[in-house]
This record gives C-alpha cells, structure tokens and sequence, in this order.
C-alpha cells in the first residue's frame, strides 16, 4: 500500500480534519464544525478531538480486531481523555465523521462513517463510491434554509446555527444519523465491508471538502476524481477546488455552508500488484499538511 496524503484548512479558525497512515491504514476524519453562538462542553475543541480519534484509531486497527470494534475503543480512549474536565453527556460536544481502510492478509476492510466518501477502484468493476448520507435525511428543512446563500451574511449564519442546533438534537440516535463523539456504540451503525485486495487497484478517501467537484460542483466525475489523484496528487486537488470555490465566493452558483471548508484527501495505489510486483507496497507521502 502506497499513499499520499494533504490535508489544507478552510474559511474557519483552524483545520478540523486529520488524517493518519500507517503502512497498511489510512484514517481520515471531519470535526463537525460547531458555530461560535452555539455552546461546547468540551473546553479542549473539534480539532483536538479529531486528532486524538485518529491516533487511537490508527493505533488499534490492527490485524486482531474489527474495523467497528477499533473505532468503538477509540471513542472510549477518547472519553477517558477528558470525562475530568469536559461533560461528555451533553449534545454539545465534538464529533467527526470518520473514514478508513486497512490492508490485512489478502484483503481490504474499508468503514465509513457520516459522509466521507470512499472510492474503491476494482479494475473491470469500475469505481465504487462508499458514503453514509443519513445526516442529508434528516432536518430537511433547516437544510434547505442554510444553504440558502449569500454565505457571509448575519441571516445566513443564523440559519447554519439552527440547522446545527437541530442536527446536535438528533445525532446518534434512532431516526437521525450517526457520526464519532462521545458514545462507542455509533461504531455499530457504521457501513463496513471488505474487497478482495486482487480487485483493488487504487482508492481514495475524502472528506467532503474534497470530494465537492464531483458531489457539489459537478466538475468531476468519481472516476475522474480518483485519476485527477494518481496523476497530480491530493495537494493538487485540493487547489483545483479552492480556484472553482473562489470563483463562486458567495456560495450562490453551488450552494454550500461556507465558500470553503477544511479539505482532506488520502490516496492508496495498489497498483503495484497489478503491475507484477509481490508483497506489500508501502511508503507513505504527506503532500501538504496545513
């Protein structure tokens, strides 16, 4: 497994994605942004949760346990962190979604979480995009009203921190969606699955800041994406999507909450085993961290 990795900040205050590799893993995660009229229980913040989701997963996912059971820990390391100084039973607490792969044996094991994408390319299958869009299903309304733009606007602020305010009511819970925070058992509600590694030739894992050409924009198709990735690099993608996001700084072209938001991408090549080369490829490359 060889990948590439950047990862750049949005419009906000800091980056509240991460993303972690190690020889045969990728993680890569998106705080949930809380606007600053809203309260947060946790005095430490998105961006330190992330970070520390992502160590522990990255730390856990080894050959001896499930995808699902990894993230159900690392949730509970986290709450160990912090149940002294932060209350952790409250909606008012930092979240993420989470996205990852492994390579074990002869197989990829691959669990989403809220709505990261994945894309899988299995050569004659073509590419398979993984995502949970539960979070789209629920407060419609509210949703609708918050993408309304001009974006920068008082009005349009105050219709993000209500849709924010509703979705904090319905996370993790039947009838609503399910991302990390504070409770281990959203682990369960996460979409999992495993590839035969001789179908895998490359993949790729976004957040939606990243995968906005092709879900948002329309730019790109997933398999364009993906092939814009093996031969620029995540770094590139992510200036190709700032420059159309620029070009649209009021958000009313393509609707969104901000004109930019933090933007992750990692990519995997497998395309060693395809090429005749025997045993794990690794070696990881960070393009841009910032």
């Amino acid at each position: 497994m060889q990948v590439s990795m950047a990862s750049a900040q949005g419009v906000g205050a800091a980056n509240e994605d991460s993303v972690h590799a190690s020889p045969t893993g990728v993680v890569v995660l998106d705080g949930l942004s809380a606007p600053k009229d809203l309260p947060m229980d946790c005095v430490h913040g998105t961006p330190w949760f992330v970070r520390q989701l992502g160590t522990s997963l990255i730390n856990l996912m080894g050959d001896n346990t499930t995808l699902r059971e990894a993230l159900r820990t690392a949730i509970a390391r986290v709450n160990e962190l912090h149940c002294d100084t932060c209350t952790l039973d409250t909606e008012a607490v930092p979240a993420s979604t989470v996205v990852m792969v492994r390579e074990r044996d002869d197989v990829l094991d691959y669990l989403v979480l809220s709505d990261n994408v994945l894309l899988l390319d299995l050569a004659d299958a073509g590419v398979q995009a993984v995502t949970d869009k539960r979070v789209e299903e629920v407060a419609a309304d509210e949703m609708r009203a918050a993408l309304q733009g001009p974006a920068g606007t008082t009005e349009h602020a105050a219709r993000v921190s209500e849709l924010v305010t509703v979705q904090r009511r319905l996370r993790n819970r039947p009838g609503g969606y399910w991302v990390a925070a504070t409770d281990p058992s959203a682990a369960d509600e996460a979409i999992t699955g495993t590839v035969d590694l001789t179908k895998v030739r490359q993949a790729a894992l976004l957040t939606d800041g990243a995968s906005r050409l092709v879900d948002s924009f329309g730019a790109l198709t997933w398999p364009q994406l993906l092939d814009f990735l093996r031969t620029e690099g995540p770094a590139s993608l992510i200036s190709r999507t700032r420059e159309a996001e620029l070009s649209d700084p009021a958000c009313e072209r393509w609707p969104r909450f901000k004109q930019s938001d933090d933007a992750t991408a990692a990519y995997v090549s497998m395309l060693a085993r395809f090429d005749g080369t025997s045993g794990r490829a690794g070696g990881t490359q960070v393009d841009d961290n910032t």
